[in-house]
């Protein structure tokens, strides 16, 4: 297999994006000048030293600076943390914030629980979230919001949460809502538009 099918390959793996897209981006790297090539080469290369996964809601961060193992979001002491909101992706904590309806903390679990896949939790983050929830209800937790997208797999998703946290949950007076149906259905949060994630946010249930 050449470099260039091997390019291809690997442009495949990237999240929704199929064998025409991944050419198309290929053969667009093949048209770059060299220092564009060398450029991005140093950038893929560098990236898992300048950017590290938050230690608290597990999504991944630039990091400036010093030690600190938290993103902005979680370091936030304004931040309401009597509310956690549970997501299948980073990119979903963008559209949320872009939103500015919320003003919680989340967590990423990593991805969703495919309705005809029964392996698919053991991808996820179920154990960290677990440990998240625990800290967290001894220091105020009131609510946790599931925001997973509105289609089979992300209401499997939800499910297998609930099922998750309810031991831990039993003897407190935390409430699990979702958010409501301000997004159609089939919808993600990711290309949610902010006055659709405002509508579901404040209709959850």
């Amino acid at each position: 297999m050449s470099n260039l099918d091997k390019l291809i390959k690997y442009f495949e793996q990237f999240p929704g994006i199929g064998g025409r897209q991944a050419r198309r981006f290929a053969f667009h790297i093949l048209t770059l000048p060299d220092t564009d090539t060398k450029e991005l080469s140093a950038l893929i290369a560098n990236l898992q030293g300048n950017v590290i996964e938050c230690t608290s809601c597990r999504r991944f961060f630039a990091r400036s600076g010093g030690t600190t193992t938290e993103c902005g979001i979680c370091s936030d002491g304004n931040r309401d943390r009597t509310k956690l909101m549970v997501v299948e992706r980073d990119t979903d904590i963008t559209a949320i914030e872009r939103a500015g309806v919320y003003e919680g903390l989340y967590f990423v679990l990593g991805g969703t629980v495919p309705l005809l896949e029964s392996k698919g939790q053991n991808r996820l983050r179920g154990n960290g979230l677990k440990v998240i929830v625990t800290d967290r209800l001894a220091h105020g937790l009131e609510e946790i919001i599931l925001g997973f997208a509105v289609n089979p797999d992300g209401e499997n998703t939800a499910r297998f949460v609930e099922s998750l946290l309810k031991d831990d949950i039993a003897d407190s007076s935390v409430t699990i809502a979702q958010l409501g149906r301000g997004l159609s259905t089939g919808s993600e949060l990711e290309y949610a538009d902010p006055d659709t994630i405002k509508n579901a946010f404040t209709n959850r249930s």
